[in-house]
């Protein structure tokens, strides 16, 4: 959430900074009147219970000598408990006004980077660059199969008893299904270590406190499974490893000295993909629980540009020691959600279909998470007007199904599939080919759209 300071101008704020970040979203401009407005309801409030206190000290002042020369006080300990009923009523109401205020706060968005795209159409998302192997092609192969008929070739997943058991998007990874997500979990992990990332193997429940201070209100609807444990104990399963990571160091105050903070989370993740029907229905491209190891970052807000850089630079190396053929997509202002700053999607490109799909994305989420979460960094100092907090950055590496999807459609032949050499240590044998085991293809599958993209 935004400081509210930050709309106050007496405080040091701009708001005018803030309609024109909502612009950009296009979102409400009218909510930063209506939190300025709530904030000076609040303080007006709030300064009425404390001329209320200051009347009852002066009514106190009165029947302490009155008291002690034994005179009649009943009216002045009548007003006095009026006046202490009525500041009680005032403290109350300058609470909810208090957090009607920061509710409202919490529905408006992070202050859009200047560089951001502007416009509320993502097919204006730019493309920042492109990365394909030396000889790659990047064209539509109509000889080519889909990722899921390759995967079901190699006998590699069941999505029919898969649905049996879970339902819609159900599936049943199996033998070198199992194989190859396993293989790019643990080359994720090593990845990252050699980075400098500190593991992190998260919990897949979330409290609904935590959840909301991580999550913005419309991902609880579209996107969130819901867990009831008991009547009263409400918990989420995550829909990635960033939401509990972001909260590890909830109510923390880090030192300097300590930061940056370089995580690589691994976990199942769980989404309910409201809204995406008849979107990538094929395969497990896009499915309701997935396996992730995601990157997440605390640093000091003087560099958290540079770590996005480095992040997004982590991501594609990644890519590029798989070979998989990538476009870097900045996503457009109006497309982005409340606590990023600036997103940049990889999109990996899929030759059956001759399009680009989203793999990874790395946003830039700088105070907006930490304040909710009251992650603080430094030393205060007395001249200092307000709170420092850490900035919080997440980026993808390597969301195993997806990834999957794209090597099994860029590395297919007529007789199997070709196993990236950065895998092969992770497979039995060091298996460098996977031949094809189920010759029968797979029902028809149906072109998609191609997105198009603007160049920078």
């Amino acid at each position: 959430m935004l400081d509210v300071n930050d709309f106050i101008t007496e405080r040091g704020g701009d708001p005018e900074r803030i309609r024109e970040s909502q612009r950009r979203r296009y979102a409400p401009v009218e909510d930063v009147d209506a939190v300025i407005a709530m904030f000076e309801d609040h303080r007006t409030t709030a300064y009425a219970a404390q001329q209320t206190g200051t009347q009852i000290n002066t009514v106190q002042k009165q029947i302490g000598p009155k008291k002690k020369a034994k005179e009649d006080c009943t009216e002045l300990l009548a007003e006095k408990a009026a006046l202490e009923k009525e500041k009680a009523e005032l403290l109350k109401s300058a609470a909810e006004k208090h957090q009607a205020m920061l509710a409202k706060i919490k529905t408006i968005g992070n202050i859009v980077a200047a560089d951001v795209p502007n416009s509320d159409n993502e097919d204006n998302n730019v493309v920042v660059r492109t990365f394909a192997p030396p000889g790659y092609k990047v064209e539509k192969n109509e000889k080519f199969l889909s990722h899921h008929e390759v995967l079901a070739k190699i006998d590699g997943y069941d999505p029919e008893r898969g649905v049996k058991v879970m339902g819609h998007r159900g599936y049943f990874l199996r033998d070198w299904g199992v194989l190859l997500a396993q293989a790019l979990i643990n080359y994720s992990q090593h990845f990252l270590r050699n980075k400098g990332y500190t593991l992190l193997q998260t919990p897949q429940l979330m409290l609904k406190t935590q959840m909301a201070k991580t999550a913005q209100l419309s991902q609880f609807d579209e996107e969130l499974y819901k867990v009831i444990d008991g009547e009263k104990d409400e918990k989420y399963l995550i829909a990635t490893s960033e939401q509990p990571i972001s909260a590890f160091h909830a109510d923390e105050w880090i030192l300097e000295k300590e930061l940056p903070l370089k995580y690589g989370g691994h976990s199942t993740c769980y989404r309910k993909e409201a809204g995406s029907s008849g979107r990538d229905v094929w395969g497990i491209f896009r499915v309701h629980q997935f396996d992730k190891v995601e990157q997440f970052v605390l640093t000091d807000p003087e560099k958290s540009w540079e770590m996005f850089d480095q992040m997004i630079g982590n991501s594609e190396e990644f890519m590029q020691s798989l070979g998989i053929p990538y476009q870097v997509v900045a996503i457009v202002s109006g497309a982005l959600n409340n606590a990023a700053a600036k997103k940049l999607d990889l999109e990996a490109y899929f030759p059956h279909q001759g399009e680009y799909k989203e793999l990874v994305s790395c946003s830039n989420c700088t105070d907006y998470q930490s304040r909710d979460l009251e992650i603080r960094f430094g030393t205060k100092k007395q001249t200092d007007a307000k709170k420092n907090y850490v900035h919080c950055l997440n980026s993808t590496l390597c969301a195993v199904t997806r990834t999957m999807c794209a090597i099994l459609e860029n590395y297919q032949t007529e007789e199997g599939v070709k196993v990236p050499e950065p895998l092969r240590r992770y497979l039995p044998n060091q298996e460098d080919f996977i031949p094809f085991i189920v010759r029968a293809a797979p029902a028809e599958t149906k072109d998609l759209p191609v997105r198009p993209k603007k160049e920078a």
